[in-house]
């Protein structure tokens, strides 16, 4: 893997981490229109280890509270919301770790990813226009954590994108759009987490490379900014744009595929 491979991809996945357009499709899509060859594990833990420095880093606040009240005050508001993202958290974790294998094969065709990034588009535009908006964070229930939770185990397919259907789902619930958001993000802390430790062991000392560091630097720093981007929008604008987006792409990749071009 070369530097500018590295930054790219970096850059991919911070934005497509955090927005609800897919990382895990677009990681697929990049390197198949640029002819590069697939990264490998060694930097799919860059990655998420950057991403996971992204979200602390913007969150550490809100986690510090949520677990101190989590565990000694667990009848006040952030205390219940700590336990609401534990159970919510599991789903995901769970089928993640079963259908890993198909995750990195079946999944990753281009024509699978094309329709998913259009089934998704679909069932975003109609959360987000059919939907009451109506639920503050303080307000999600139990209920609302496992909806979300149970959709974001559909993420381990390329296309779905975990932000996008856990933010999808939250509308469906009632949450607002900003606090969908907000939900999102921080229950894809242990996700991102996980994720990045089940991979660790597998790595080497020769693997921590400049593209490595490259990947873990770039996609937190974009990362970052998406976070903050993207609840700033969702406060004045609905999910449209990246619903089009969305819409356009999926139709340009099974146009390609179908067509041999790539």
């Amino acid at each position: 893997m070369s530097l500018f491979e590295a930054v790219i991809l970096g850059v991919v996945q911070g934005v497509g981490e955090f927005l609800p357009i897919s990382s895990s499709a677009h990681l697929v899509l990049v390197p198949w229109l640029m002819g590069w060859h697939y990264a490998g594990l060694t930097f799919d833990v860059a990655l998420h280890v950057g991403t996971l420095v992204a979200v602390v880093a913007f969150f550490w606040k809100d986690w510090l509270i949520l677990i101190h009240d989590g565990l000694l005050r667990r009848r006040t508001t952030e205390g219940r919301l700590f336990w609401y993202l534990v159970v919510a958290t599991v789903p995901g974790a769970a089928i993640g770790y079963m259908f890993e294998e198909q995750a990195e094969t079946i999944f990753r065709e281009p024509l699978v990813i094309g329709a998913m990034l259009i089934i998704m588009g679909v069932i975003l535009y109609l959360a987000d226009t059919r939907a009451p908006a109506y639920k503050k964070l303080e307000e999600v229930g139990l209920g609302e954590s496992l909806w979300i939770g149970l959709s974001q185990a559909l993420a381990i397919i390329p296309g779905v994108s975990r932000s996008g259907i856990t933010m999808a789902v939250g509308r469906m619930a009632g949450l607002d759009r900003e606090t969908a958001a907000r939900f999102s993000f921080l229950m894809s802390t242990p996700i991102i987490f996980g994720a990045g430790v089940m991979q660790l062991p597998k790595l080497t000392p020769a693997d921590l490379n400049l593209p490595f560091l490259a990947g873990v630097v770039v996609s937190a720093v974009i990362g970052f900014l998406s976070i903050k981007f993207l609840l700033r929008f969702l406060t004045r604008h609905s999910f449209g744009i990246f619903i089009w987006y969305r819409l356009i792409l999926g139709a340009a990749v099974i146009f390609l595929a179908l067509a041999g071009i790539r």
